[in-house]
């Protein structure tokens, strides 16, 4: 039995939903079909956007002949076997597209396999991926392609998928259903008609309750590749609305990721990250806060410990905020790093036999607690190469406020 998705795939541009950026007039995709003129590229975007009807239309449209792989079932020997079916294409007069779906499950020697065939115009290669090509495809492939980028479907582009679809299955959905069926497929028309075929087998006479509506949605994943694309967009959003002491938007994303099945621990990690890099001296208390919620979601788990994960999500991006121990730490860092092994100053080496101490280990040592202030203003802490230096900048937010003063009553009694 023909699944729905494929009765109702599209034969022409005009016929596709959504990709309005690729497909409208004057866009790159109906350009090509003008001009009859097909090349080389990579279709990167989430599932069921349209990267394989995208595919057969630009291939229909422009006369070539269309060779399909899937990189998760092929191996070079169905490489092979495509490029000398392109051969035989080629002595006909015809042009030939390689399609392959999931290219980025090829490895590099699979992908190399393609590029002489490019280059002397044998082929066209049109491959689909959900991974960023950046990372899952070799540059010299890239170099050879243009890379499209296709979006997730908008609710409006669903609602006239969905019609189709209710008038092939003959079924009758209230307003309610039909917003229910398009918030699950969550921007994946292949998921909505899937649903939607499903929903049919429980219908009588085209009627739908509620009832089955909510069965077939039930556990239904939100999107999110687990350490992929969508998971580190996630992340970082999450990251820079606690940096930029927006709470609200915070815990959205981190529910997100919750909600999608992102490991809890891997944010608890991120937050308490978060505590020393974005806040840091302005308020201690965020590390500990932090730490407080990671092992309070340990002895919980989701979802009673998810309330911690929130707790200290908020704190973050309420609290002071300064990155002055992260800017200053990257820069001893790279001093440590690029300066060698400079030796410690005698004055600092401790000497716990008499041959160091003849030496001059610890000579010249002023033990702080016996100066003005517990402070000995003239010592040096630095290799004698360096010069004294100043990493820690305290921002002027929160607990740093003071900590600013009494540093710079301290630098300029040193003279720093």
């Amino acid at each position: 039995m023909q699944p729905l998705a494929d009765k109702l795939r599209p034969k022409f541009l005009a016929d596709v939903v959504g990709q309005q950026h690729l497909t409208a007039s004057n866009r790159p995709f109906a350009k090509i079909i003008e001009n009859n003129h097909l090349h080389s590229m990579i279709l990167w975007g989430p599932p069921g956007t349209g990267k394989t009807t995208l595919a057969r239309i630009l291939c229909e449209q422009t006369n070539a002949q269309q060779i399909n792989l899937s990189a998760i079932l092929s191996g070079v020997s169905d490489i092979r076997k495509a490029i000398k079916q392109a051969e035989e294409n080629r002595t006909m007069g015809l042009a030939t597209v390689l399609f392959v779906d999931e290219i980025h499950r090829f490895n590099k020697s699979q992908q190399d396999a393609f590029l002489p065939h490019m280059e002397n115009g044998l082929i066209t290669l049109i491959g689909a991926t959900t991974e960023n090509p950046s990372f899952a495809l070799n540059n010299a492939l890239l170099s050879r392609s243009r890379v499209y980028i296709l979006k997730s479907i908008q609710a409006d582009d669903l609602l006239i998928l969905l019609e189709k679809g209710v008038e092939q299955t003959q079924l009758k959905l209230s307003d309610i259903q039909q917003h229910q069926l398009i918030q699950s497929a969550d921007g994946d028309a292949r998921r909505l008609l899937t649903l939607l075929e499903i929903l049919s087998d429980y219908s009588v006479d085209g009627v739908v309750k509620d009832e089955e509506v909510a069965l077939i949605i039930s556990g239904q994943a939100r999107r999110f590749d687990n350490k992929g694309d969508v998971f580190y967009e996630q992340i970082s959003a999450l990251h820079k609305c606690v940096r930029s002491s927006n709470p609200d938007a915070a815990l959205y994303w981190m529910n997100r990721m919750l909600d999608a099945g992102c490991d809890a621990q891997y944010i608890a990690r991120r937050l308490l990250r978060m505590a020393s890099e974005e806040v840091g001296n302005a308020d201690p208390r965020a590390l500990s806060l932090c730490l407080d919620a990671w092992e309070t979601w340990r002895r919980l788990g989701s979802p009673e410990g998810d309330l911690a994960l929130a707790q200290a999500a908020t704190y973050l991006a309420s609290c002071p905020k300064s990155n002055a121990v992260y800017v200053a730490h990257n820069q001893a860092r790279e001093d440590a790093k690029n300066r060698g092994s400079l030796g410690v100053p005698m004055h600092l080496r401790n000497a716990p036999t008499q041959l160091m101490k003849e030496i001059g280990y610890n000579k010249g040592y002023q033990y702080d607690h016996d100066n003005s202030d517990s402070i000995a203003y003239s010592q040096k802490g630095f290799p004698s190469e360096m010069g004294e230096k100043v990493y820690y900048q305290p921002k002027q937010s929160g607990l740093e406020i003071k900590i600013a003063k009494k540093l710079d009553t301290i630098r300029k009694k040193r003279n720093v």
